[in-house]
């Protein structure tokens, strides 16, 4: 497996930035740009934090295994993708009580309800995206100038 820091730091933005981009426009906040900003961070916190500690790792386990293609790349982001929504949700739902309190129902309830969100199809395009992006700018040649 290859190691690249290009990789690492331009694979996991373009999604926090589009998705940034995208509630910014879409909410009637007086200020656009702070919303952008709010949401790049925590997007940007989700989208690092997952590539460095679970992409990274799974693709070197991957890599032991068989020799890494596009495509098993590719499917190890949308897997992973799709795993991160379980931690996220059990997050979102210990906030989900009365004034941000205890939960009032059932985690299994809570996920199944908010799973039908359309937006949570963000979290295995996002991991198909950046493993998919990561292993273009890793495998990448680079023309000699």
């Amino acid at each position: 497996m290859q190691f690249s820091w290009r990789g690492l730091i331009l694979a996991p933005l373009p999604i926090p930035a589009l998705f940034s981009a995208l509630m910014a426009v879409a909410s009637d906040n007086n200020s656009p740009v702070l919303a952008f900003l709010f949401v790049m961070v925590l997007g940007s916190i989700i989208a690092y934090g997952s590539t460095i500690f679970l992409l990274l790792p799974s693709m070197y386990l991957l890599s032991l295994c068989r020799p890494l293609s596009c495509l098993n790349v590719c499917a190890l982001g949308l897997v992973l993708g799709a795993a991160v929504f379980v931690p996220i949700t059990l997050i979102e739902w210990k906030a989900s009580g009365p004034d941000s309190g205890p939960p009032t129902e059932n985690p299994l309830v809570f996920m199944l309800r908010f799973g039908a969100d359309p937006t949570t199809a963000i979290y295995p395009v996002a991991g198909l995206v950046t493993a998919g992006l990561y292993w273009w700018l890793t495998t990448r040649r680079r023309v000699a100038p």
